[in-house]
Parts: C-alpha cells; structure tokens; sequence
C-alpha cells in the first residue's frame, strides 16, 4: 500500500513539474493535482495496455514510436476528466508526456534505487553460465 502512495506522489510531483515547463497545461489546484495523478495512474493501468494492443500494427511499423503518441492521448484523457486540470493541445500533451516520464523514472530510481529496475540481471556468483 506504501508503494502505491509513493507512486502517486511521483505520479503528482510528475506532473507538478510539467505544469511548470509548459505554459500549455496548468492545474486549478491541488486537488485537481492529485485527482489527475490517481487517474493518470488508474488509465496507465488499465485503459493504455488495451490500447497497446489494439494498436500493435501501428506500433511495429512505426518501431515503437506510436508508444509516445499513446502517451500523450492517455494525457488528453485525464485532462478532459478532471475539472481543473487543461491541457492546451496534442503537442503540449506529447512533449510533456515524455518530460514526466523521464522525471517520473529519474525520481523512481533515486527512491527505490536500482532493486526495482527490471533491466538489472541478477548475478550469481560462482556460476558460470
């Protein structure tokens, strides 16, 4: 349960952040900070990995790169359902969606260090493979 409330915090401090890079996306308080956080979270969860498979083609072909474009739509999304929260437009939702991800994996690492990192290959020591 901790964890999911750090996430959330990271997920807020993400977005916090992002609202003050870009003049296109801005919050009407902190409510609607942490509202879009909690549901940038649930649609990250559940709504984006449907949509990643229905739009597999599209993303092969375009070596993975329509992944961003699904980022910023998922951003779109959240915006569109918190009273309070804007986003001015596709691009301001693109360019910000790869900030918060980069900040949202920088503050990640920094709290959980490199235990959680799925790239880490365990080492066994005294076998040799």
């Amino acid at each position: 349960m901790l964890e999911f409330f750090v996430h959330w915090g990271i997920t807020a401090l993400s977005l916090w952040i992002v609202s003050l890079i870009f003049h296109g996306i801005s919050f009407a308080g902190k409510k609607s900070l942490f509202l879009s956080a909690l549901l940038l979270g649930f649609v990250n969860a559940v709504i984006r990995p449907i949509v990643i498979v229905l739009t597999i083609p599209l993303t092969l072909i375009t070596f993975g790169l329509f992944l961003l474009v699904i980022n910023a739509l998922m951003l779109l999304l959240v915006s569109a359902l918190v009273p309070g929260f804007r986003v001015s437009g596709f691009w301001t939702a693109f360019f910000a969606s790869i900030v918060m991800t980069l900040l949202s994996l920088a503050v990640s690492a920094m709290i959980f260090g490199s235990g959680n990192n799925p790239m880490d290959v365990p080492m066994h020591q005294g076998v040799l493979i």
